[in-house]
């Protein structure tokens, strides 16, 4: 027999063919690895000197299904495909067992439920992930699962599309055998057992799958996974697959799976989840940083400043078992900050989601203090300081000082200039910019800033630390508000616009929250504080003369209307409460403020709200594309999804736009230009938008 080595290694052991999959890093189903696979299996069916077929893998897994470096390729369809590699299996005339260890997940589980047996040891894990990319599983898993581990078990592992622990299912169809020890020999002495018998295998597509209550069960489960889907269409597409499993034919049963399949990858959703999904891999890729670039060690951190952010982001390294220095400059500040961490765990520990144990582990990591010599042995040192330059000058210039050659020396800035701040030390290779979302120990996204000068080894280590303390880390090149901030501050323009000319804030926010952002924009500048907006917009008004703000929300703030902080904001809030109500004095500011402008206000739909506000941003993503702050559209839409509240099966900001199509885009700006309110210049459309449509291109290829 022969095989691609790269790929499969082939043995023979007590007349059996041992082959092992091997295509790192989850032994994917590749193309290379399906054809050599169903000639191995051919070429064991023709000599006579074997009587089984053993499939197996390498890396201490058993396949973690499609292999994603083909997603989108011409490699992923092509023959021998997946059913057909399954067909190859259930044709085999000799039995075929799956010996699975470690992971068994998507195809790879589909592959081992066509096999006349199947092995397992007990923590190996197995699953059908496939509702989480918005689809179901496509090549046989919807009917044969539920012949092998019945409907209820069936349909709570393909709609949750969780892995299961082989242990669990050892009572069922799925698993001949599940014991300890090594896999290969289990399933041998399987197979050796079952030829003495003479027992005759029978395949999972033989089986019937019953349930005593089943029309009653499935109509349960409909209203049930309705009722949790919101807009997602995969969940009850996977239950009508395999309720088929129940009514039709195996064969039907198929067909009727692959039509439930094609609408789904063809539909929006799911093409903004599998963007989602590559684009959260593509964003850990720096194009000019090798991935084995060396990597500066990371052993203890310190953290400047114990308020709100610096606490936030001390727990993320707790969590991961990283020592912390946390610094104040005063001990009541100290102490307090050290209080908010214990509050926050023990509200993790009543919920009965940390032990006791672990709470009194990642609190002994923490070490307060009140000098700056404590960071003195830190690897990594973050700021998480007030929002001003000249603080933080004061704060690097001491660390400059103080920290040992090659630590890391981070801003959690949101908006100042990283070169500058770098400039502040005379090691600007070490600075970096790593700005976390509030609440930093809750929020996914870690926005890493690349300074002109930052090494290619500090910005690798922080990308892999990011990984570590479980951020998705995005990198953006230097500029006001880097690629969030920036966005957002002409997405809040555009609202305050649509305020000047009509449209109250609550009717703009639920607009935007029916078309998916988790909050509207006038909530969530209460919840952040508008007085941080107001110092932003104070610095512009010096650096940018030219640049027209409504000045309502500058009113608002000179009121003390900083929020939920102050119990009123653009809206009102009943002490302890986080309900915003309708406030009539806000009312009563923005229809003074038209009349002071002379502005007659119309009636706005909230089509054209969710149209401006939404342009807003894609048109400034663009603008920072071309710039190269952010190397790829993906990586705009994962700081959207993952710190903004951008509806995920709406893909983000620039997928959007690309669905909308980009000449309409263009279209839609050019019209908004002509008509504009205030300021004519805001809807410019951006040169890439520009040249993309000329070309027939689109922000996603």
């Amino acid at each position: 027999m022969t095989a691609s080595p790269a790929l499969l290694h082939s043995s023979v052991r007590d007349g059996c063919a041992v082959l092992i999959l091997d295509n790192p890093p989850v032994n994917g189903l590749g193309l290379a690895l399906r054809s050599a696979l169903a000639a191995a299996i051919d070429a064991a069916n023709a000599d006579p000197a074997i009587h089984a077929i053993l499939l197996t893998g390498a890396n201490g897994l058993f396949s973690g299904g499609a292999d994603i470096r083909e997603f989108n390729t011409p490699k992923m369809l092509a023959e021998p495909n997946l059913h057909s590699l399954i067909q190859v299996v259930e044709q085999s005339a000799k039995p075929v067992v799956a010996a699975i260890s470690g992971t068994c997940m998507g195809g790879g589980l589909e592959l081992s439920l066509a096999c006349h047996y199947r092995v397992a040891t007990p923590d190996a894990e197995v699953g059908l992930p496939e509702v989480k990319i918005g689809l179901l599983p496509g090549a046989g898993g919807t009917q044969r699962l539920p012949r092998a581990v019945g409907l209820e078990v069936a349909l709570n592992m393909i709609v949750s599309g969780n892995a299961v622990a082989a242990k669990l299912l050892a009572k069922t169809r799925l698993f001949d055998r599940v014991a300890e020890g090594d896999v290969v020999d289990i399933a041998i002495a399987l197979i050796n057992e079952q030829r003495a018998s003479g027992a005759v295998p029978k395949l999972l597509r033989e089986e019937r799958v019953r349930h005593p209550e089943a029309e009653a069960f499935l109509g349960f489960v409909r209203t049930s996974v309705k009722s949790m889907s919101g807009p997602f269409p995969a969940p009850l597409k996977c239950v009508e697959a395999v309720a088929a499993s129940l009514k039709l034919p195996f064969e039907q049963g198929l067909a009727n799976e692959k039509q439930l399949f094609t609408e789904l990858m063809f539909g929006p959703e799911s093409r903004a989840l599998r963007h989602f999904f590559f684009g959260e891999r593509a964003a850990a890729k720096i194009p000019d940083v090798p991935e084995d670039t060396p990597l500066r060690p990371v052993s203890r951190i310190g953290i400047i400043g114990a308020g709100t952010m610096g606490g936030g982001i001390a727990m993320n390294f707790l969590n991961a078992g990283l020592p912390v220095t946390l610094l104040e400059m005063k001990q009541e500040a100290l102490d307090r900050g050290i209080a908010t961490i214990r509050k926050n765990y023990e509200s993790a520990l009543k919920k009965g989601k940390l032990s006791a144990e672990k709470l009194a582990q990642r609190m002994a990591l923490l070490t307060p203090s009140l000098s700056y010599d404590a960071l003195a042995d830190a690897d990594l040192i973050i700021e998480a300081v007030f929002e001003d330059i000249g603080v933080k000058q004061q704060v690097f210039e001491k660390l400059d000082a103080i920290a040992k050659p090659g630590a890391i020396l981070a801003s959690n800035t949101s908006t100042l200039d990283l070169d500058a701040i770098a400039a502040f030390t005379q090691r600007p290779q070490d600075v970096v910019g790593l700005h976390f979302f509030s609440p930093a120990n809750v929020m996914k996204l870690l926005e890493v800033v690349r300074g002109s000068a930052t090494a290619k080894d500090a910005l690798a280590t922080v990308m892999k630390l990011a990984k570590k303390i479980k951020k998705i880390a995005v990198v953006s090149g230097v500029c006001d508000g880097f690629i969030g901030n920036r966005m957002v501050e002409q997405y809040g323009r555009q609202a305050l616009y649509l305020v000047e000319e009509g449209a109250s804030p609550q009717q703009v926010d639920r607009a935007l929250e029916k078309f998916g952002m988790a909050m509207g924009l006038f909530r969530m500048s209460d919840l952040a504080g508008n007085d941080i907006g107001w110092a932003i917009r104070k610095r512009r008004y010096v650096e940018q003369p030219d640049m027209r703000y409504p000045r309502i929300a500058d009113k608002l703030c000179e009121l003390g209307r900083f929020g939920q902080k102050t119990g009123k904001g653009w809206y009102r809030y009943e002490a302890g409460a986080r309900e915003a109500i309708v406030d009539p004095e806000v009312d009563a500011l923005i229809t003074a403020h038209r009349a002071e402008l002379g502005i007659t206000p119309r009636a706005i739909s909230d089509e054209e709200i969710v149209s401006r506000c939404i342009l807003a941003l894609v048109n400034e993503g663009a603008r920072i594309l071309d710039e190269g702050i952010a190397a790829r559209a993906s990586d705009i839409d994962m700081v959207y999804i993952t710190g903004y509240g951008f509806p995920v099966h709406k893909g983000g900001p620039m997928l959007y736009a690309d669905g909308l199509g980009l000449y309409s885009v263009l279209r839609t700006l050019r019209s908004y230009a002509a008509h504009s309110h205030g300021d004519r210049s805001f809807w410019q459309p951006a040169a890439l938008i520009e040249r993309l449509v000329a070309n027939g291109q689109s922000f996603n290829g």
